[in-house]
């Protein structure tokens, strides 16, 4: 695969359209919750639907896809459920936009592609829960959305772009210690490089490009314009024939030696 949307063609959709899942990300959010409240019922729950390598290898194969809703980054308190509720509401907005921009097909392709990713990972190195779905859709929110601003403590503006590098800078850093680490969030986050990421880049430096060839044409269109001898038929100058003759003809007009006899 070289890009998400390379890969998902019209005849792909056509052909495999019964996978999409309208809405995945906000049911997702909304069986994380569901899981979290249960954890105030019954806080052993969690560790029946953690992700297991030797368990599911055993027969508790629910735990591949369990584990995704086995634990949060919000802990039992008021604050966390007030945590909680705002990231229900993000992922709602986020599921949203990201369906509007690329369809019901593309979106859930690109969330199955990151959980098999988080599954693979898990299987080698145990650790990586459902919060990384999160991620990786709050990454091609910022992609494609960079100017949309969140207010922090409903005061402070801050632009979705800006938090999306302090979050890359975040699960970057334990690399510098441990440069595996790096494999592991390649693996999690293959989708957002597929989808996001490189058509991302690919875009900027066809931008950079066009606006390096507009700018080459000003400056040639700026350069003609400025030049003191034009032929009135042919519009060559002394700027694009240096060694070129330009007179002036018996109607006062200016005319290069191609186009002299005559006038």
């Amino acid at each position: 695969m070289i890009g998400g949307e390379m890969v998902f063609s019209t005849g792909f959709e056509r052909k495999f359209g019964w996978l999409a899942f309208p809405g995945f990300l906000r049911y997702f959010a909304l069986m994380h919750v569901l899981v979290y409240l249960l954890k105030l019922v019954r806080p052993e729950i969690g560790s029946v639907l953690m992700f297991d390598r030797e368990h599911i290898l055993a027969g508790e194969v629910w735990r591949v896809l369990t584990f995704l809703f086995a634990s949060s980054w919000f802990e039992h308190t008021p604050l966390g459920m007030i945590l909680m509720f705002f990231t229900v509401m993000i992922a709602f907005m986020i599921s949203d936009a990201l369906e509007g921009a690329w369809g019901e097909f593309k979106t859930s392709m690109y969330y199955y592609c990151g959980i098999i990713g988080l599954i693979a990972a898990n299987f080698l190195k145990p650790g990586f829960d459902g919060m990384f779905v999160y991620e990786a859709a709050f990454f091609a929110f910022a992609t494609l959305f960079p100017r949309v601003e969140f207010r922090l403590m409903f005061i402070l503006p801050v632009r979705v772009s800006f938090l999306a590098m302090l979050g890359a800078m975040r699960l970057l850093w334990p690399t510098f210690k441990t440069p595996l680490w790096l494999l592991f969030l390649v693996l999690i986050f293959a989708n957002y490089l597929l989808w996001a990421g490189l058509p991302a880049l690919r875009g900027k430096a066809r931008e950079v490009a066009a606006g390096k060839r507009r700018g080459l044409f000003k400056a040639a269109k700026a350069t003609v314009e400025n030049a003191f001898h034009r032929c009135e038929i042919c519009g060559k100058t002394e700027v694009s024939d240096p060694h070129g003759d330009f007179r002036v003809g018996r109607d006062g007009k200016e005319y290069c030696e191609d186009h002299l006899g005559g006038h």
